[in-house]
């Protein structure tokens, strides 16, 4: 792989992450429609590491109280605000965990990797976002996410295993339909990330384990550090927006985007 494809994978992997528009089905539509070759899962499990280090880094002081909450959550003892937080992450993840590996043991999550399925989604969920954001009352604050919404908000997670879907995208959707506002939303969704994209990567891993060689690991942390660099400023620049801006924008580019493929997927 050459430097420019590999520093431009960890780009749109760090822009897309958390932008509702999709990251994995950028990142298969980029050699489908390019004839580049694919990154594979190295540089998969890589770009992970360096988002990853993004949405922890910008959500540290809500990563510290979920860290100091876990232990109590893992005996069971649900009691304080940060035992709270980390349960509700907890619950939430479990549905991805299950699904996703089930997915991925079948084959089943290969078979989805096509323009067609990335373009309905694309179109779909992408048009489920506005309806919701629109329509969707804004009542609640992050601070009210309790293991009811979490576990509602795990089983809209799962949505984003079909490529396309969009992790954050699905999982904003899904805190709008809630009544959260559209800020606090996005930062339930993105906090929701930090143990899906664990997941995610720790399986990813099992697959690339004795892959490892000097080049690969040197590709692999040019790839993590501009992925982190990117995610970081999308994520920062996101944030920022949602204080005035709703997330129509978003559905725009994912409604003309979806259009396009589907035009390709069929022509």
């Amino acid at each position: 792989m050459s430097l420019f494809q590999l520093i431009l994978v960890a780009i749109i992997q760090g822009i897309t992450e958390f932008l509702p528009i999709s990251s994995s089905g950028h990142l298969i539509l980029l050699p489908s429609l390019t004839g580049m070759e694919d990154q594979g899962l190295a540089i998969d499990v890589a770009v992970h590491v360096g988002t990853l280090g993004a949405v922890v880094l910008y959500f540290w002081s809500d990563v510290k109280l979920a860290l100091a909450g876990l232990p109590s959550a893992l005996r069971g003892r649900i009691d304080t605000p940060q035992s709270r937080l980390a349960m509700a992450l907890i619950v939430a993840t479990i549905p991805t965990v299950i699904v996703g590996a089930i997915l991925h043991l079948t084959g089943l999550s290969s078979a989805m990797r096509s323009v067609a399925v990335i373009g309905w989604t694309m179109l779909g969920f992408g048009l489920l976002l506005y309806w919701m954001d629109q329509k969707g009352p804004q009542t609640k604050e992050a601070a009210d996410w309790g293991l009811r919404d979490a576990a509602i908000l795990g089983l809209w997670q799962v949505l984003a295993l079909i490529p396309g879907t969009s992790r954050s995208g699905i999982c904003i959707t899904g805190a709008r339909h809630l009544g959260y506002t559209r800020e606090d939303g996005a930062r339930i969704a993105m906090l929701m990330s930090i143990p899906t994209i664990i997941a995610s990567g720790a399986l990813l891993s099992l697959d690339v384990i004795g892959q490892a060689n000097a080049q690969l690991a040197k590709d692999s942390a040019i790839a993590a550090v501009f992925a982190f660099v990117s995610a970081l400023l999308a994520l920062s620049l996101m944030m920022r927006l949602l204080r005035s801006v709703s997330f129509t924008p978003y559905v725009i580019y994912r409604v003309i985007l979806g259009t396009i493929l589907l035009i390709v997927a069929y022509s």
